[in-house]
C-alpha cells in the first residue's frame, strides 16, 4: 500500500479521536492539520487571561476531500483508500469515515513506527491509553515535540487582526515583519559559527528554555543580545535559525522605516511594535540598524524623530525575557556608531566578525552540499576568497552557477569558481570607484548587491544567507 493511504488513513484517523476526545486541545493536532481546521477568531475560543481572544478549532472535524488534501499534500485522498475494506465515502458531503474503526487502527498501526505516532499527539495519546496496542510512545513526548500552536502562521495572523483592526493601526506593520517558525528556511545546523556564537546562543536557548527557572530564582537581566559585526556576516540568519530551532515567531523591527511619512505617529507606533511582541510571546524580537538609536541621538533631527529613539530605549529597558517571554536581539554593522546609552541595554555582545580561512572553507561545503563541482577543492576556494564574508561566498556560487548554465551545463569545475570569484572582485572594485556617480549599483550585474541603507553598496539582506 502507498505512502498516500497511510497518511490518509491517518488523518481520518486523528480527525475522529480528536472530534471524540474533549480533553484534547489545538497543541495536539499536527501543524499541517491545525492550519486547514483553524478558524481564526470565530471557533472555540476564549479570552485568555491578558485579555487575548484566540481563535480555535471546532469539533467535530470533517475528513473530506478537500481538508484530507489540504492536510497531506495527497492529490486524491479518496481515490488512494479507496481499495480499503474499512473506507467508506458519503457521496453527498464527500466525508471519509471508516466502516470499522479497530480494523483501521491495526491496519494504521502495522505500517507506522514510534516515531511517527511521535509527530502525532493525538494519535500517541489514543493508542498509549488503550492498552491492547504494543507502542512505546506517551502524549507528553509527542506534545513536547509539537509545534506549539502560537508558533503557527494561522495563529499569528489571527492575532495580529484583532490587535490592528482599526485602519489606523495598519500602518504601523510597516514597521515590522513577523515570521512564523515555519516560515524561516534556515536552522542553526545550517550555519557554520564560532565558538564563541555558539557558546552565546546556547546559553541563550538554555534560558529560553528554563525561564521558568530563572524567574524562579530572581535572575531577571538576561536575555537582551547584541549581534555586531559586517554585513553578510550572518546576524540576522542566525537571529532567525534560533526562531526556527525554538519554534518562536520571528519579529523583525524595521528602524529604517522610522523616517517614513508616519514620522508624527512614530513613537506611539514603536510602543505597538513591542506590544505585538508581548502579545505575539514567547517570540524573538529583532532589532536591525541599532547604530541608527545612536546616530539619531547624536544629531539634530526632527524632535518627533528624538522622541521615537527615546521610547524605543524606554520600550527595550521594559521588555524582558524573563517576564514578558520576549527575546531582543539587535544587530548593527557600526558598533562604532552606538552610545553608552545604547550599549548598556544589552547583558550580551555576541561578534560576528568576517570568517577566517577554515569558516570559509566550511562554509563553501555547506552551500554547495546540492551541486555538483568536479573535484571540488573547498580549501583552494577559500584562499582565494580572503576577506569575504559568507553572503559574499553564496553570491559567488551564484555566478559560478549562472555562468556554467550559459553553457548548458549543471556540472561545475574549480575553474568556474575561480573565474567567478575574480568576476565578482571586479565587480566589488567598480563600486567603489570614486569616479562613478549617482545610482552607480545599476551598473553592477544581479542588481540587489547594491539595495543597500548603509551608503557601501551592502545588502543588508545579505545576513539572511551568510554561513548556509
Amino acid at each position: 500500500m502507498s505512502d498516500a493511504a497511510l497518511d490518509v488513513v491517518e488523518f481520518v484517523l486523528t480527525t475522529s479521536v480528536y472530534s471524540d476526545d474533549r480533553t484534547l486541545d489545538e497543541n495536539d493536532l499536527p501543524p499541517s492539520y491545525r492550519r486547514v481546521f483553524w478558524t481564526g477568531g470565530s471557533g472555540e475560543s476564549e479570552d485568555d487571561d491578558d485579555g487575548r481572544t484566540r481563535g480555535g478549532i471546532t469539533r467535530p472535524l470533517s475528513a473530506t476531500n478537500t481538508t484530507a488534501r489540504q492536510a497531506t499534500d495527497v492529490d486524491r485522498p479518496w481515490e488512494a483508500v479507496s481499495g480499503l475494506m474499512f473506507t467508506d465515502r458519503d457521496e453527498f458531503s464527500g466525508t471519509i469515515t471508516f466502516t470499522e474503526e479497530g480494523m483501521a487502527e491495526q491496519w494504521y498501526l502495522d505500517r507506522t513506527d514510534d516515531e511517527r505516532l511521535l509527530e502525532n499527539p493525538t494519535l500517541a495519546k489514543h493508542f498509549a491509553d488503550h492498552e491492547e496496542y504494543d507502542v512505546d510512545v506517551s502524549h507528553e513526548a509527542a506534545r513536547e515535540r509539537n509545534r506549539p500552536i502560537q508558533a503557527d502562521r494561522v495563529w499569528i495572523d489571527g492575532l495580529l487582526e484583532e490587535y490592528f483592526d482599526e485602519e489606523d493601526d495598519e500602518e504601523m506593520l510597516d514597521l515590522v515583519d513577523v515570521r512564523a517558525p515555519e516560515e524561516v528556511d534556515v536552522t542553526l545546523d545550517d550555519l557554520v559559527l564560532t565558538e564563541g556564537q555558539e557558546a552565546e546562543i546556547d546559553k541563550i536557548a538554555k534560558a529560553i528554555e528554563h525561564r521558568d527557572y530563572l524567574a524562579e530564582i530572581g535572575l531577571r537581566e538576561i536575555g537582551k543580545l547584541l549581534f555586531v559585526g559586517p554585513p553578510g556576516t550572518g546576524k540576522t540568519s542566525t537571529a532567525q535559525a534560533l526562531a526556527q530551532d525554538m519554534d518562536l515567531p520571528f519579529v523583525e523591527v524595521k528602524l529604517s522605516m522610522i523616517t517614513s511619512q508616519y514620522l508624527g505617529e512614530t513613537a506611539k507606533n514603536v510602543d505597538k511594535t513591542f506590544e505585538v511582541a508581548k502579545r505575539l510571546s514567547p517570540c524573538i524580537l529583532f532589532i536591525d540598524e541599532f547604530d541608527f538609536v545612536a546616530k539619531t541621538r547624536r544629531s539634530d533631527e526632527h524632535a518627533a524623530l528624538k522622541r521615537a529613539v527615546n521610547t524605543l530605549l524606554k520600550s527595550i529597558d521594559n521588555i524582558s525575557l524573563i517576564q514578558d517571554d520576549v527575546l531582543l536581539i539587535g544587530a548593527t554593522n557600526h558598533p562604532d556608531q552606538l552610545d553608552a546609552a545604547a550599549w548598556r541595554r544589552f547583558d550580551e555582545i555576541v561578534n560576528f566578525p568576517k570568517p577566517d580561512y577554515n569558516m570559509r572553507a566550511d562554509i563553501l561545503r555547506v552551500i554547495t552540499r546540492q551541486m555538483r563541482i568536479d573535484e571540488f577543492d573547498p580549501e583552494l576556494i577559500a584562499d582565494a576568497t580572503e576577506g569575504m564574508t559568507g553572503s559574499d561566498l553564496r553570491m559567488v556560487l551564484r555566478e559560478a552557477v549562472l555562468e556554467a548554465l550559459t553553457e548548458d551545463r549543471t556540472m561545475l569545475t574549480q575553474e568556474d569558481l575561480l573565474n567567478a570569484v575574480e568576476e565578482f572582485e571586479e565587480r566589488d572594485n567598480l563600486k567603489n570607484m570614486d569616479m562613478i556617480d549617482g545610482d552607480h549599483d545599476a551598473l553592477v550585474a544581479g542588481g540587489d548587491v547594491g539595495d543597500s541603507s548603509d551608503g557601501h553598496g551592502h545588502d543588508h539582506d545579505h545576513d539572511h544567507d551568510h554561513d548556509h
